[in-house]
C-alpha cells in the first residue's frame, strides 16, 4: 500500500509517495508557487496538479500547508481575493488592536492559546473587514490553506484539524472547540468556519478511491513526520524559522512569544517563530559575494565573535520579538574586523541566537529540551551545524535531508487507512550527531551575551 503527503508551503508543492508500512520513499515531485505575501489559491492547485500521476499511486493522501494563510470564500465556494500568507505583516496595527478590545494579552492566551501578531489569520480577517468592506462582506466561509487542497481533493466539505485550527487565534486549543465570537469580531460577521476532524481520521475519497486524512499545518506536520519524543526540541530553518516541542498541556504564553497550538495526534504543540532564518544566509552571502557553501568556510575560518561584529538579523521585519517594521542591523564594524569572513561568522551567530531565543521562550513555558533537531534547508550549512551545539547548549541531531512536512503529512494519511488510534510506528531516518567542542561553550556565552545587548538596545527603535 502507498500513501502520499502534501507539503504546500509558501515557495512550492511537495509530494512524496511512501510505503504505508514503513515511510520509505519510493517517488517524489516538487512545483513552484510564486513569491509573495499573498496569492491565489489557484497557485497551489495548479502546482499540486503537477504531481497528478504520482498522487494517483496512491492509496491515501493527506496535505499539510502554511499555517495562518486566510483563504476567504464566498456562497459560491469561490475565492474572494488572493489569500494572505503568514508572511503578511500588513495586519500587525490591527493586530494590536485586537488584543486590546478582546481584553488584552492574557485573555487571549488564557482562550486562544496565542496573543494576536500579524501572522495570524484572525488579525487578516480584521484588516480585511477594515481596507476591503466589500470583500468582507462577500466571504461567507474561511477556510486555511491545508483545508482549502483537502476540499479540493475531495474532502466531504470544508474540514481541518485541530493544529492547523490552533494557528487562527478563534479557536481553543485548551477547549477544542471554535470560539465563533472571536472570528464575528474580527470580521464583522460570522463565517462559516470548516468541521475540525479528529486525528487520523478519514474525512473523504479522491476522483481515483484514494482516502483522505484530515490534514494539519506544516509545522505540526514536521513533528509528525520526526516522530517527535518528550525532551526533543525542533528548530526548523526555513523561510521562516521556529522552535517548537511536544507537550502533554496547552501553552498560554502572555508576551505572546510562544504560540500555545495543538499538534496533529491529540498532544499540543507549543511554537516559537521567526520571521527570518534561511534568508539571513542567503543575504550575507549575497553581501559577501559567495554561496551559500562558501559562506559555510568563511564563517568557520573567523574567530568565535567575529572580530567583534554582531548582527541582529531582523531583515525582514521580525515576529519573535514582535517587531513588524524592524529592519537588520550590523553593530561594532572596524576597518580592522570588516572581512568576510567576520560578516559571514556574525550571520551564522546571529541566526542561531535568535533560534536560541526561541527556545528560551519554550523553556520558559516547561520545555526542557534534551536535544536539538536542526531541519529545513538552513540545517544544511556546514556553520550552523557546528556553531550551534555551543551557541544552543544541547546536542545537536541532523536528521538527513527530507521533506519532513510532507513525510508528515504521508504518515498521517497511513494513519487513516491504517484507522488504528496512534499513527503507525515508522523507524527513524539516518541522522548526524554533533556536539560542542572543548572550551566552545565559553565563547558562545559571550557571542550571546552581546547579541542580547544589541536586540535589547534596539527595541524601541
Amino acid at each position: 500500500m502507498l500513501v502520499a503527503g502534501i507539503d504546500s508551503s509558501t515557495q512550492s508543492t511537495k509530494v512524496v509517495l511512501c510505503r504505508a508500512e514503513d515511510g520509505r520513499i519510493v517517488d517524489q515531485i516538487s512545483a513552484p508557487h510564486p513569491d509573495g505575501t499573498e496569492c491565489h489559491p489557484r497557485h497551489w492547485s495548479d502546482a499540486l496538479d503537477q504531481a497528478r500521476e504520482l498522487l494517483e499511486r496512491a492509496d491515501a493522501v493527506a496535505v499539510a500547508a502554511q499555517q495562518h494563510g486566510m483563504v476567504a470564500l464566498d456562497e459560491g465556494g469561490e475565492v474572494v481575493r488572493p489569500a494572505l500568507l503568514w508572511n503578511d505583516t500588513r495586519s500587525a496595527p490591527q493586530a494590536r488592536a485586537l488584543v486590546d478590545e478582546l481584553g488584552g494579552a492574557k485573555t487571549w492566551a488564557e482562550r486562544t492559546g496565542l496573543v494576536p501578531v500579524a501572522s495570524f489569520t484572525v488579525t487578516k480577517l480584521r484588516w480585511m473587514a477594515e481596507r476591503e468592506p466589500d470583500n468582507a462582506a462577500r466571504t461567507a466561509a474561511v477556510l486555511l490553506p491545508h483545508d482549502w487542497l483537502t476540499w479540493r481533493l475531495g474532502a466531504a466539505g470544508h474540514v481541518t484539524d485541530r493544529g492547523d485550527a490552533s494557528g487562527t487565534g478563534y479557536w481553543s486549543p485548551a477547549e477544542g472547540r471554535y470560539l465563533p465570537e472571536i472570528a464575528a469580531a474580527a470580521l464583522g460577521h460570522e463565517p462559516g468556519l470548516p468541521r475540525v476532524a479528529a486525528p487520523g481520521e478519514t474525512v473523504g475519497e479522491t476522483a481515483w478511491g484514494a482516502r483522505i486524512g484530515p490534514g494539519t499545518g506544516d509545522n505540526m506536520g514536521a513533528a509528525l513526520g520526526l516522530g517527535l519524543r518528550a525532551g526533543d526540541v525542533v528548530l526548523s530553518i526555513g523561510t521562516s524559522g521556529t522552535a517548537y516541542a511536544v507537550a502533554d498541556r496547552p501553552a498560554g504564553d502572555p508576551s505572546g512569544l510562544v504560540a500555545g497550538f495543538a499538534d496533529a495526534t491529540g498532544r499540543f504543540l507549543p511554537l516559537v517563530c521567526t520571521l527570518n532564518a534561511a534568508r539571513v544566509l542567503t543575504s550575507a552571502a549575497a553581501m559577501v559575494g559567495a554561496d551559500l557553501d562558501e559562506l559555510s568556510r568563511l564563517a568557520l575560518a573567523a574567530e568565535p565573535g567575529a572580530g567583534g561584529l554582531t548582527l541582529l538579523p531582523y531583515l525582514d521585519g521580525e515576529r519573535t520579538p514582535d517587531r513588524p517594521d524592524a529592519t537588520g542591523v550590523l553593530s561594532g564594524l572596524t576597518t580592522s574586523n570588516a572581512t568576510r569572513e567576520n560578516i559571514a561568522r556574525a550571520a551564522v551567530e546571529a541566526l542561531l541566537c535568535s533560534l536560541a531565543d526561541a527556545v528560551d521562550h519554550l523553556a520558559a513555558q516547561g520545555v526542557r529540551p534534551r536535544r536539538t533537531l536542526l531541519i529545513g534547508g538552513g540545517a544544511r550549512s556546514a556553520a550552523v551545524r557546528a556553531l550551534a551545539p555551543a551557541i544552543l547548549g544541547t546536542p545537536v541531531t541532523v536528521p538527513e535531508p527530507a521533506e519532513y512536512v510532507a513525510l508528515g503529512a504521508a504518515r498521517q494519511a497511513a494513519w487513516a487507512l491504517a484507522g488504528t488510534p496512534e499513527p503507525p510506528a515508522w523507524p527513524d531516518r539516518p541522522a548526524s550527531e554533533h556536539e560542542a567542542a572543548p572550551g566552545d561553550a565559553a565563547a558562545a556565552e559571550s557571542v550571546r551575551a552581546r547579541y542580547g545587548v544589541l536586540r535589547d538596545a534596539t527595541a524601541t527603535w
